[in-house]
C-alpha cells in the first residue's frame, strides 16, 4: 500500500480524493449527472463543474479516466499536433509528473504514461473542484424518464444497495451507451449499409462490432527472475502463433521480434523499473465479445474469456518466447492484476440530431457540419476485426484529413435532458473508427460539459443550445473547434482563425498523412480577393460580395475593410469602419482572420444544427 500511495500524482493523499460514502437506497439531487467517470465522463464532469454548476459523476470502478486509465490503454492515439483544451492540460500534467520533455517512450504513440498516474491526475483535478462530487463502485441500472425527458438514473452495487440521482441534465458517458439505450433512444450496433449511413462504402448491415482488448501493464523484473503465471483456463498456444517474428507461426509472422513488440507500449516511469502496456492486436490480446445489451453489472462475469485471452498471451510470452522475467505489474490493484475494465472500441451509437459519417470527414466543405464543430481529431479510420469467428463485411478504409465533430452528434434526436459523449455519439460505424480515440473523446467530453452548463444557466434543453455560445466557450478554454494544425493557441491570432474558420469565411486544405492527418490553414500565406468573396457568399447563400474579380487579385487591407462593412450591413449591424487611411498592402491569412474577427458583428451570426447560417436580429 505504501508503494502505491507514493505514486499518486504530486503526492496528493488518497484520502483527499473526492468521494461520497453512500448509505443503502440513497437519493442525490444535483444539476448535472455524468454517468461514467470514463475518458469522456471525467472531462465532462470537470468542465461542467469549472463552468459553475453542481455536478456528480457516478463511476462503476474506483478509478477515473476509463480507457485511458482503468482500461490500461495508456499509450494514446492521435491529436499530437492539437494542443487542445483538457487533452493538452492532461499531457502537461504528465510531463510535469515525469519531469520529461516528451512522452514518446513507446513506438506506438507520442504520449505514453502509467495508468495509475493518469488516474491520480484526474482524481487530483476532481478534488479541486468544489462543485464536483464523484461516487465510485456503482453500476448504471435504469434511466428515469418523465414524459419526454430524462430526469435521473438509478444505480446498483454488488451488495444490492441502490442509489438514485436526479438531475436537470444527464450526460451519458458510459462506454457502451447504456443510458440512452435504457431511455429508449434509437441507436445502432455493428456495421451498416448505405441506406443507414449514407456512405457508398458502407459494408452492409451486421451486428459485428470491433474486437475489444483486456489490457495489462507488464513489468521487467530482471533477468533470472521467474514471474510465470499459472496457465489460464482453455489456454491454446496456437492462438498466439505469428504474434512476433520469434513465435511459432503457421501463416505470416509479424515482422518484429518480441522485445520490439513489448517496446510498442513501453511506458515512462519515475524509478528504475521498466513497464509496458500490453495492448497488442496481431495475434495478441484482442478478443471478439459482444455483451453490449447486457446490464452493466452483469457483464463482469461474461468477460472471463477476454481476460483469459490476455493471460494466455502473457503465459505464451513467458513460456514460449523466453520472457519469464516479464510479469504483471501491480498497477491496478485488482485481484488478477489486469486492467479494471475492457478496452471497448465500439458500443451503441445513438441516433442524434445529426449523424456524422465518413463523407463529412473526407469532404467537410461539401457539407456544413464543420461549422458546428466542438472537438477535433486526426487519426485514420482504424477498425479491429481479426478475432471475429465469422466473416466480417469488408470495409475499405478511406483516407481522411483531420476533422471536427459536430455538436448535433451529441444530442439525441428526440429525448430531452440528455447529452452524449464517449463512443456512443451519433456517428456511422465507419466514422467510429476514428472518433473513438482517447484524445478525441476527452475533447468531446469537455464540450459536453460546457453544453450542459449552458443548458443550466439558460434554463433550456440541449436541443435548444446556442451553438455559437458553446463554440465561443470552447475557444476561450483553448479548445480547437476547427482542425487547423498549423496554428497553435499560443499564437495571438489563433482564436480569430478558429472562429472565422468555423463560420466558413476562410477555409483550410485537408490532406491524408497516415497516422497523423492534417488540415492546413497556411496562416502566413496571402489571401486572394475572389476566394474570400466566394466563401462569404457561400456562407450566406447569397451574393453580397462582387466575385467578378481576377482570381489572382491579392486582398489588400483597404479592400478587406470594405468587405467587412458590406458584411455588417447585410447583418443589419450599425458597425462601420472608415477605410480612408487603410493601406494598400497585403496581409497574411491569419491577419485577415483577426481583422474579420475583431470588426464583424459576430453576435448577429447564428447556426442551426446543420451548420446553416442565420442572422440574429
Amino acid at each position: 500500500m505504501k508503494k502505491k500511495i507514493q505514486y499518486l500524482f504530486l503526492s496528493i493523499p488518497f484520502l483527499l480524493i473526492t468521494c461520497i460514502v453512500i448509505a443503502q437506497n440513497k437519493t442525490i439531487h444535483t444539476q448535472v449527472l455524468v454517468v461514467g467517470g470514463t475518458t469522456g465522463g471525467i472531462a465532462a464532469g470537470i468542465q461542467s463543474a469549472r463552468s459553475g454548476v453542481n455536478t456528480v459523476i457516478v463511476e462503476q470502478t474506483n478509478w477515473l479516466g476509463g480507457m485511458l486509465t482503468a482500461a490500461g490503454v495508456s499509450c494514446t492515439d492521435g491529436n499530437e499536433d492539437f494542443k487542445s483544451g483538457i487533452w493538452q492540460e492532461f499531457r502537461s500534467a504528465l510531463l510535469l509528473h515525469y519531469k520529461r520533455k516528451n512522452l514518446s517512450t513507446g513506438w506506438v504513440s507520442n504520449t505514453c504514461f502509467e495508468p495509475h498516474v493518469g488516474d491520480s491526475i484526474f482524481k487530483s483535478w476532481a478534488a479541486k473542484e468544489k462543485k464536483l462530487s464523484v461516487v465510485y463502485k456503482w453500476y448504471f441500472n435504469k434511466a428515469i424518464i418523465k414524459e419526454n425527458k430524462i430526469i435521473g438514473a438509478s444505480f446498483v452495487n454488488h451488495t444490492k444497495e441502490t442509489l438514485t440521482v436526479y438531475a436537470d441534465i444527464i450526460i451519458d458517458a458510459t462506454d457502451l451507451g447504456d443510458v440512452f439505450a435504457d431511455a429508449n433512444c434509437t441507436y445502432d450496433i455493428g456495421t451498416e449499409d448505405s441506406t443507414q449511413s449514407n456512405e457508398n462504402i458502407a459494408p452492409g448491415k451486421s451486428n459485428v462490432i470491433q474486437d475489444l482488448t483486456w489490457a495489462a501493464t507488464l513489468q521487467d523484473f530482471g533477468k533470472g527472475v521467474d514471474k510465470t503465471i499459472t496457465q489460464p483456463k482453455n489456454y491454446n498456444p496456437k492462438n498466439y502463433y505469428c504474434s512476433t517474428i520469434d513465435a511459432p507461426c503457421n501463416a505470416v509472422p509479424y515482422q518484429f521480434n518480441t522485445q520490439k513488440i513489448l517496446d510498442y507500449g513501453k511506458l515512462p516511469v519515475t524509478n528504475s523499473s521498466t513497464k509496458y502496456m500490453l495492448n497488442w492486436p496481431a495475434h495478441g490480446n484482442d478478443f471478439y465479445l459482444n455483451v453490449i445489451e447486457h446490464k452493466p453489472i452483469e457483464r463482469e462475469t461474461l468477460y472471463a474469456d477476454a481476460k483469459n485471452q490476455t493471460l494466455g498471451f502473457i503465459y505464451f510470452l513467458q513460456t514460449q518466447l523466453g520472457m519469464k522475467h516479464i510479469g504483471l505489474a501491480d498497477e491496478f490493484g485488482s485481484s488478477d492484476q489486469l486492467a479494471l475494465m475492457p478496452y471497448n472500441r465500439e458500443g451503441r451509437r445513438i441516433k442524434g440530431i445529426v449523424r456524422f459519417n465518413i463523407n463529412h470527414i473526407k469532404d467537410p466543405y461539401q457539407y456544413h457540419f464543420y461549422k458546428t464543430g466542438i472537438a477535433v481529431g486526426d487519426y485514420p479510420v482504424d477498425h479491429h476485426h481479426a478475432q471475429y469467428p465469422g466473416k466480417v463485411p469488408p470495409i475499405p478504409f478511406p483516407k481522411i484529413p483531420s476533422y471536427t465533430i459536430p455538436l448535433g452528434a451529441l444530442i439525441p434526436e428526440k429525448l430531452n435532458g440528455l447529452i452524449v459523449c464517449e463512443k456512443g455519439i451519433s456517428v456511422s460505424n465507419i466514422a467510429n473508427g476514428t472518433t473513438r480515440l482517447q484524445p478525441v473523446v476527452l475533447l468531446t467530453g469537455q464540450a459536453a460539459g460546457i453544453a450542459a452548463a449552458w443548458c443550466l444557466k439558460e434554463k433550456k434543453e440541449p436541443r435548444n443550445i446556442d451553438i455559437t455560445i458553446v463554440q465561443k466557450e470552447l475557444v476561450n478554454n483553448n479548445c480547437y473547434i476547427m482542425p487547423f494544425f498549423d496554428i497553435a493557441p499560443n499564437d495571438k491570432n489563433w482564436k480569430a482563425v478558429q472562429t472565422i474558420g468555423a463560420i466558413g469565411f476562410m477555409k483550410g486544405k485537408g490532406v491524408s498523412e497516415g497516422w497523423s492527418n492534417k488540415t492546413y490553414f497556411y496562416p502566413d500565406s496571402i489571401v486572394y480577393e475572389k476566394e474570400l468573396a466566394e466563401n462569404i457568399n457561400a456562407v450566406f447563400n447569397k451574393q453580397i460580395i462582387e466575385t467578378n474579380i481576377d482570381a489572382q487579385q491579392k486582398l489588400t487591407e483597404e479592400k478587406l475593410f470594405s468587405v467587412i462593412n458590406t458584411i455588417n450591413s447585410y447583418l443589419g449591424s450599425t458597425k462601420n469602419i472608415i477605410s480612408e487611411n487603410m493601406h494598400q498592402h497585403v496581409i497574411s491569412r491569419k491577419e485577415v482572420a483577426a481583422t474579420l474577427f475583431n470588426n464583424i458583428d459576430l453576435n448577429r451570426i447564428k447556426k442551426d444544427w446543420f451548420g446553416n447560417i442565420t442572422i440574429s436580429k
